[in-house]
């Protein structure tokens, strides 16, 4: 949500920040963040008083936001959530879907919410990838702003369908982690990921990377573990992520491994220079 040639900091005072997206969208597009948040982030959104969830730039459509509400009241029961876009149309298009728990509105990275709460969660799901690599650090840095002091910003990218995907979750102080989540039975080698890397890695998947050298060891690990195919691809999955751990210092264990996720620090990916 903010062009190429306008970065975020040079909008005009009282108007969205940011610019119309694709606005792509898909039913269960974003069920592995989803998933993730909850499991991950669902103790703090049951601690918060009265928790907000935002999904930003949900799109043409509103099914994120719908079936982000429903995912996070499996696990905090007294979350609403907010999806904001910056596109007056599809915030019009979205207000039938309205509900107890579920609201839209019109607005951009600023992240507008009634008398300025702030958001224990802020989902922004293919929104940055139309954005320069420069750019995201002040997006970021404006986003993780708003958060409460708990929250959560989980910014990523996915297929179209939702078979791969990675995101970076960032608390107030900035990012944490790095996550790789996939469909297990439609990857050939974990490097297909690549295509996936959110804006700040995608360009730095080159020799002399952090992230070119990790998954070069992934792809690595996982034809190692070729042998364990054969106990189906959950259990080669599982053996790679051990065989990763030795070298790399993955911050899960088997029990995210066995939803095809993978999670390492930030540092460990950070870009070069």
């Amino acid at each position: 949500m903010a062009s190429r040639s306008t970065p975020p900091s040079s909008r005009a005072p009282g108007r969205p920040v940011g610019s119309v997206t694709r606005g792509t969208t898909n039913p269960n597009r974003l069920r592995r963040m989803d998933r993730w948040i909850a499991a991950t982030h669902g103790a703090a959104l049951r601690r918060a008083e009265a928790p907000v969830a935002v999904d930003l730039g949900y799109g043409a459509a509103p099914w994120t936001a719908v079936e982000l509400l429903a995912r996070l009241r499996d696990a905090a029961p007294r979350v609403r959530v907010v999806g904001i876009e910056i596109e007056p149309a599809r915030v019009a298009g979205a207000k039938p879907y309205e509900r107890e728990g579920l609201s839209f509105r019109h607005g951009g990275f600023e992240v507008p919410l009634d008398g300025g709460a702030r958001p224990s969660l802020i989902r922004a799901a293919n929104v940055l990838r139309q954005y320069d690599e420069e750019q995201v650090a002040e997006v970021w840095a404006r986003l993780c702003g708003r958060l409460a002091p708990d929250g959560l910003l989980v910014e990523g990218t996915c297929d179209e369908i939702g078979r791969r995907h990675v995101w970076v979750a960032l608390g107030p102080e900035g990012a944490r982690t790095v996550t790789f989540a996939t469909r297990l039975g439609s990857l050939e080698s974990p490097s297909d990921l690549a295509e996936r890397l959110p804006k700040a890695l995608i360009h730095r998947n080159v020799p002399g990377e952090p992230v070119h050298a990790f998954l070069r060891d992934f792809d690595r690990a996982w034809a190692a573990a070729a042998p364990y195919a054969a106990y189906g691809a959950r259990q080669r999955w599982i053996r790679t992520a051990r065989a990763l751990s030795g070298d790399w210092p993955l911050v899960d264990g088997p029990r995210r491994w066995r939803q095809g996720e993978l999670t390492l620090p930030w540092e460990a990916l950070r870009p070069v220079g």
